[in-house]
């Protein structure tokens, strides 16, 4: 796979703005933040993590920080996203001036999710990514886009391009995570968290838990949207952002 993806290059006043940096997560790629990126990449620095060749969350975190050493950096996480801009803020408090935290938790997994996920890395070695896709996509999507083909698309061809290999890298990062909720309250810059009504692979409790424990959170609870809101309803994510971002 290749290195974090560089999208565009500005500078503002002769330096270089703080580096926008999109974490995607489980089986995602730059397609999961599309129109945040075309929404940003005019007036920002933006930047896609790698996040495929790693099997631990603080390894991925490590290799955000390292492939971006210079400068102040903004964090916008989705999912296991999230996990890693959480792990990198706590490595480099003083280089995250931001952190957007969407559809995730600040939660280690729980017993049953890490079944779960042995059980898809079980189908995956067995040859059956395609089952293990199958069944993500009722997960991710709101029920009522459960029927949109051309959204199932993207988020298949993104599937396909992470593939099985870098798939159960992710999950065992998953799995492995520690539990961030203790430190939550030392996050002292502006946080965005955003969370889908319908999400139920990280429920909007989990998201209100983050938001009431980080002095500076603005909570967003977006209406008819599952767990990939960024896709789902990017106008409600981008006017969110936007408006995060020029506070």
């Amino acid at each position: 796979m290749a290195k974090a993806l560089f999208v565009n290059h500005l500078h503002e006043k002769g330096s270089l703005m703080a580096t926008i940096i999109f974490i995607p997560g489980l089986i995602c790629d730059a397609d999961l933040f599309a129109d945040q990126i075309a929404m940003l990449r005019a007036s920002r620095h933006v930047v896609v993590a790698d996040t495929t060749r790693d099997d631990t969350i603080n390894a991925m975190a490590r290799r955000l920080l390292e492939e971006n050493p210079e400068g102040e950096l903004i964090l916008i996480g989705l999912s296991m996203g999230g996990y890693i801009a959480l792990e990198a803020q706590a490595m480099a408090p003083d280089r995250i001036t931001r952190i957007a935290l969407f559809d995730t938790n600040a939660r280690a997994d729980t017993p049953e999710a890490i079944e779960n996920r042995q059980h898809l890395i079980a189908l995956t070695e067995a040859g059956r990514f395609d089952e293990v896709c199958e069944t993500l996509w009722d997960k991710f999507v709101a029920e009522e886009r459960r029927q949109d083909a051309p959204l199932r698309s993207r988020i298949a061809a993104m599937a396909a391009n992470i593939g099985p290999d870098a798939f159960i890298r992710q999950e065992r990062a998953i799995m492995g995570r520690r539990d961030h909720r203790s430190r939550l309250a030392d996050i002292l810059i502006p946080a965005l968290v955003i969370v889908g009504d319908e999400d139920v692979l990280t429920p909007p409790a989990l998201s209100q838990e983050m938001a009431e424990s980080m002095p500076q959170a603005t909570l967003g609870i977006i209406p008819d949207c599952g767990h990939l809101s960024t896709m789902e309803r990017p106008e409600a994510v981008n006017r969110a952002l936007s408006a995060w971002l020029e506070s």
